[in-house]
Formats: C-alpha cells, sequence, structure tokens
C-alpha cells in the first residue's frame, strides 16, 4: 500500500460489493417517463463482488481485466460501459462541479466477480455503489452519504441502497429508503444458468403495475410478493423450473427481475440440507442475512490511525 491506501500493483486490497435479495417487489404505478413506481424491501445478503482499486495516472479511469477472476459476460463489457469505470467518472464530475481539489490520481479499476449477472442480486449496482464510496475516500473528496446517493440515481435504481449500505424499504423506483431492521436469517440462493434483462421484464405488456401501496407494517406481516415473477416464470422455462424445485423444501420467490431465486431458513444447517440437493446444473449459496454492507467496516478501518 501506498502513503494514501491505495492498492499498488500485485499487492491489491480488496473492497466488498454485498448482493441484495428483493423479499418482495409490488410494482404501483407506471409513470409518464416510462419508469414504474415500486414498493420493495431489500436485504443485503453475505455474497459478495470484490473490487480493488490502483493509482493511475491523473485523468485514466479504466477498468483492469488482467489475470484476475472475472465472469466471462463481464470481461465481455467494454471498459467504457462498466459501472464502475461509470461511476468513477460520475464522482470525478459531481467533485469538479462543487470546485474540490482534482485528485492527485486516476485509478485503475479491478473485479472480482462471484455476483452472478442478469440474476436479480444488484451487482453491478453494488460494484457503482462500493467504487463511488472508496473513491471518495481515497480521492479525499468528503462528499456525504446524499451526495454520493444522488451520484447513484444517476447509474442506477439500485445504487442508492448500496449506498446507503442498510436494509431497507424502497419506494419510487427505489431510490426513496426508509431503514429497515430485519430478523436475523440464512437465505439458500438459487441461480439456474440464465441471464433476465431488466428492461424486457418491466415492459412486458403482461407485468402487472397496479399493486396498492401498502404501508411498513402490513408489507412486513404479509411478506408481499414479487410481481415480476409471473413474467419471467412465462419467459424462462428454467427459472420456472427452479421456483418449483425449491419450493418443495420451503417457500421460494424471485428477487428482482430475476434470474435467482431464495427461500429462507432459521439456520444455516437447514438451507445446507437443501443445498446439497440442488441439481448439479444450477449454483446454489447459503448466504447469511446482513443488516449493514461491511463496505462500511472497511471505510472505518481506512480511517483509523496506525
Amino acid at each position: 500500500m501506498n502513503g494514501q491506501g491505495w492498492s499498488t500493483a500485485g499487492h491489491a486490497a480488496w473492497w466488498p460489493a454485498p448482493a441484495k435479495l428483493n423479499l418482495c417487489l409490488h410494482v404501483t404505478a407506471r409513470r409518464a417517463d416510462g419508469y414504474h413506481e415500486l414498493q420493495t424491501i431489500f436485504q443485503l445478503i453475505e455474497l459478495c463482488d470484490e473490487l480493488s482499486f490502483e493509482a493511475a495516472p491523473v485523468g485514466v479511469i479504466e477498468r483492469r481485466d488482467d489475470g484476475l477472476a472475472h465472469s466471462g459476460a463481464l470481461a465481455a463489457i467494454p471498459s467504457d460501459k462498466d459501472l464502475c469505470v461509470r461511476a468513477a467518472r460520475a464522482l470525478l464530475a459531481a467533485a469538479r462541479a462543487k470546485g474540490l481539489p482534482e485528485p492527485a490520481s486516476g485509478v485503475y479499476v479491478r473485479v472480482r466477480k462471484r455476483i452472478p449477472m442478469g440474476g436479480g442480486l444488484g451487482g453491478g449496482s453494488s460494484d457503482a455503489a462500493t467504487t463511488l464510496l472508496a473513491l471518495n475516500h481515497l480521492w479525499a473528496l468528503g462528499l456525504n452519504e446524499d451526495e454520493l446517493a444522488q451520484i447513484g440515481l444517476e447509474l442506477g435504481a439500485d445504487v442508492p441502497v448500496f449506498v446507503r449500505g442498510r436494509c431497507a424499504l424502497g419506494e419510487g423506483v427505489g431510490e426513496r429508503l426508509t431503514p429497515l431492521e430485519l430478523p436475523e436469517r440464512w437465505f439458500l440462493v438459487l441461480h439456474p444458468g440464465v441471464f433476465v434483462p431488466t428492461a424486457a421484464v418491466f415492459q412486458a405488456p403482461e407485468l402487472t403495475r397496479n399493486s396498492p401501496v401498502i404501508t411498513i407494517p402490513a408489507l412486513l406481516a404479509s411478506g408481499g410478493r414479487n410481481d415480476c415473477e409471473p413474467v419471467v416464470r412465462q419467459r424462462y422455462p428454467e427459472v420456472a423450473e427452479a421456483i418449483d424445485w425449491l419450493a418443495r423444501f420451503a417457500p421460494a420467490r424471485l428477487t428482482g427481475t430475476g434470474s435467482c431465486i431464495f427461500a429462507s431458513f432459521d439456520s444455516a444447517a437447514e438451507a445446507e440440507r437443501v443445498a446439497a440437493r440442488v441439481p448439479d446444473r444450477w449454483r446454489v449459496w447459503v448466504v447469511r442475512a446482513m443488516s449493514r454492507s461491511p463496505v462500511f467496516s472497511r471505510l472505518q478501518d481506512r480511517a483509523t490511525p496506525r
């Protein structure tokens, strides 16, 4: 590590970017701009991507793929289109607009991708949020959480919940967040190996768009549902098969717009027993719920004098 806390080549310090589950997802209206009004409960889970940030020449912001563990899908995304690169550039633009001192370096971003893409777990949004939080610290910009969340919203509706790093009720397009204390639990998360594009689900004519808005206590008591699940079921038989398989053991639900399925358990042992029976053609994780994103522990460690 150098004096500013940057990683140096070959000695990467990795920053976590956690996944999320949508415990429910109600689509309450379609707005004039084409976006949808939602009610959803975001639950953070301990499945994480990892990112590292290496000082680069001033003005250079790039993703580096050299020899690190990328999924094929991520490696196929051009660096300029990568959400982490876009987040870093948006952060720099916001800092310049506020007249803050120019950072003393650019950045090379590396990603160890563990969260499947197109699975409804928010991996790309979480990577973008960790980039905003880490570079705000490493570049010593001093932007507050509200400012970072606003930058994140311009990148994607799920980015603000990861910037704030707490389980929450999400409303609006998902950016109006009310922190929630959710019970301790374990989840089995199952990925049936398909990519589901969010835009296609929200554009589907058969999508329910008039679910009534309900109170937080009523939502927590009922458990809600996922209005996107019937659309994904119909269009992706692999997802329908996975939901039906997991439902034999516990109530199963799609997260976000898919394609990952989850069920909750009171203990890791219960979840592991079911995970041991998952067909080999599917990926499976047993993960614990988190109330706070681990990226904040990393930030606190960085801020603590040595």
